[in-house]
């Protein structure tokens, strides 16, 4: 990538020209080497057409990656990036971060790269809160390396390294999320762009990580794993879109709600328009104390339940980088400058001859 191909090193433009960036400053000069109809080529769309509107120079973006076919990412954005080492792309992405905390950073991977041998790394930057935007590609198999069953893949599922089905309960991506303290949490379907779009705007402007489940189809591998939520004509029905303040109503004629019985979720028919309120449905509040009902919501689905898509979750709290600059700042006033002379010799020292 040519240094000319940017801004300057703050981020402004260069003298006499004004900083106007559109889709296609965003894409490389790269093949594009998904398979063809894979929902990857979606959710690449949907990031090359969201980050000219955010107001960040090019050269301040950074995408890492894993392994994976969601991993190529970064080499089909025209920012700096860098495909790294399988499930680490977290720790890798938090340390730029705290070196570079001016930086934009997004993480893209999938289900297996972040759930499976990173999924270390997947919850701790969750609980840490570091100022990353995490896209996980979530299409419940292995893609790159030809159909096997991942973390995420359903309980029965037929693989070739689970040729009599899986026996493994999946995880729940956006409710191991929230489970680890995350601040922002949704999902979305690639097939549905007005609503990808959305989502990933939110994510892109919340301060503190950002975690968006992609629900995506591989075509090859698992195609129609999310045909309920994307068939125009059922897709109503199988999905209960989270709006905040809103009650949860969802199906075709908007006559179906979700309540609390007890501390467990049911769903209910309305008996007209305005009945939500006399229903006693559950209202949506991204902004809870505590992530007890999104939590609850994450886990909606089934043949009784609609699939819940959307935010979940968003909170305000300090990011990471910044608690460490807190931290480093009054570290700096008590004890002055650092002198590691010093402290490489402070306590028991020894020679080896």
């Amino acid at each position: 990538m040519r240094r000319e191909d940017f801004g300057t090193i703050d981020g402004t433009a260069p003298a006499g020209r004004t900083l106007q960036l559109t889709k296609k400053d965003f894409e490389s000069d790269q093949d594009v080497r998904w398979c063809p109809g894979c929902g990857d080529y979606i959710v690449l769309a949907q990031v090359q057409k969201l980050l000219p509107t955010l107001g960040i120079a090019r050269e301040n973006f950074v995408f890492i990656s894993g392994i994976g076919c969601s991993s190529r990412f970064p080499y089909y954005m025209q920012t700096y990036g860098m495909h790294s080492i399988h499930g680490r792309a977290p720790a890798i992405a938090s340390g730029l971060k705290l070196a570079r905390p001016e930086l934009s950073v997004w993480v893209v991977t999938g289900d297996g790269d972040a759930l499976a041998i990173g999924g270390n790394h997947f919850i701790h930057a969750m609980r840490r809160n570091v100022d990353l935007k995490i896209i996980l590609l979530n299409n419940r198999i292995y893609g790159l390396t030809k159909g096997q069953y991942s973390p995420t893949s359903e309980t029965g599922k037929k693989t070739k390294t689970t040729p009599l089905g899986s026996i493994d309960r999946p995880f729940n991506p956006a409710a191991l999320a929230l489970g680890a303290g995350a601040t922002f949490v949704a999902r979305t379907v690639d097939a549905d762009v007005a609503h990808l779009q959305q989502v990933l705007a939110r994510a892109a402007a919340h301060k503190g990580t950002a975690f968006v489940e992609v629900l995506q189809n591989c075509i090859v591998f698992n195609d129609g794993a999310f045909q309920t939520l994307t068939d125009k004509a059922g897709r109503d029905d199988a999905r209960v879109l989270l709006e905040h303040g809103r009650p949860l109503v969802y199906g075709k004629d908007r006559r179906r709600g979700i309540r609390l019985r007890g501390l467990s979720a049911e769903a209910v028919t309305l008996e007209s328009d305005d009945a939500a309120a006399a229903a006693g449905l559950l209202v949506h509040d991204e902004h809870g104390e505590d992530a007890a009902l999104a939590f609850l919501l994450a886990q909606l689905g089934g043949p009784e339940l609609p699939l819940a898509l959307g935010v979940f979750r968003a909170v305000d709290a300090l990011a990471y980088h910044e608690r460490h600059a807190q931290q480093a700042s009054a570290a700096r006033r008590s004890r002055g400058a650092g002198d590691l002379a010093k402290l490489l010799h402070s306590g028991d020292t020894w020679t080896i001859a």
